[in-house]
């Protein structure tokens, strides 16, 4: 069986304790190398990438195409030495439900006061306290995509109120999700938030969107949520909108630098809730699918499927 060779290129993961296993199981026919096992660079028709490096690209003259191991393309989009072939992302329908289910571990950290309930704990406290109906709680959700969507969906089923800027109508209509539109709509969810998450893609219109302004249109007591990229979010302004009382608290699981610093304030607040950049990611079988669907339709000559868009970034 002749096998169409492929490079992994990510500087911060490990091929064969990710994805070696699930490539030689189920898709035989795909040889995957890491870079210095490549003996023909020539030979790669295909890569698969998580951050790579400036030059990552430079050697493979015959790619064609580049995958993301997940939804996440902005670290590809960004590498000097992309080649003008069709950059290819995971849509995980389980991957989104992972999503869904650290959002609403988030809200419920704080709706279902299990930080006065460890404090208790910690002093032998007995204390019932009051908890409020879903229905009496609003959650804004920036990044109405299939992650979005998957979000949206869980937490209506538990009764919770959800709002949601979108550019356009979606395909999927959920019942009870109002939907905001227009320059202004950001601010406009924000402003009725009880907690505002983001599930945005990281483009140039994207970075910093989470400035000062939006977080001081969010109620004074509300929570923000980070599950998409780092540097969407003024992390100096959050500090400050955190000390000065008007944000009670922050589920992040992404941030500007990557491992976040020892030294970092985040660490310290015990209002926030810190993650390491595994809020969800998606399947090993998802990305092997998504990878040989497009390798055999690369090798019928046929156009490869729903390519990211470099205007608008994913």
């Amino acid at each position: 069986m002749t096998r169409t060779v492929g490079v992994f290129l990510s500087p911060v993961l490990d091929l064969r304790f990710h994805y070696g296993d699930a490539f030689a199981r189920l898709a035989p026919q795909l040889d995957l190398k890491l870079p210095h096992e490549v003996d023909d660079p020539d030979a790669v028709r295909f890569a698969i990438a998580w951050v790579p490096s400036a030059d990552a690209f430079a050697p493979y003259r015959n790619l064609g195409f580049v995958s993301s191991m997940a939804a996440g393309v902005d670290a590809i989009l960004a590498c000097p030495s992309l080649p003008d072939v069709p950059v290819i992302r995971v849509r995980d329908p389980q991957q989104a439900q992972i999503m869904a289910g650290y959002v609403v571990s988030a809200v419920l950290w704080w709706e279902r006061l299990f930080p006065e309930h460890l404090a208790n704990q910690k002093d032998r406290i007995w204390h019932r306290f009051s908890i409020r109906q879903p229905s009496s709680a609003t959650i804004g959700i920036i990044g109405y995509g299939l992650m979005g969507q998957a979000t949206a969906l869980t937490l209506r089923t538990l009764g919770f109120n959800v709002v949601a800027q979108v550019r356009s109508t979606p395909e999927r209509m959920i019942e009870g999700v109002r939907l905001e539109t227009g320059p202004d709509a950001l601010k406009r969810v924000a402003a009725q938030s009880d907690y505002l998450v983001n599930l945005l893609p990281l483009t140039a219109e994207t970075k910093g969107i989470f400035s000062a302004d939006v977080l001081a249109a969010m109620p004074r007591g509300s929570v923000f949520i980070n599950a998409a990229r780092g540097g969407q979010l003024d992390e100096a302004a959050l500090m400050a909108a955190m000390d000065s009382g008007h944000i009670r608290g922050a589920a992040l699981d992404v941030f500007a630098e990557e491992p976040l610093p020892r030294d970092h304030p985040f660490w310290s607040n015990p209002n926030i809730l810190l993650t390491s950049h595994d809020a969800a990611e998606a399947s090993k079988e998802a990305l092997v699918s998504t990878v040989a669907r497009q390798v055999a339709r690369l090798l019928a000559g046929l156009p490869i499927e729903a390519p990211v868009s470099r205007e608008r970034g994913y």
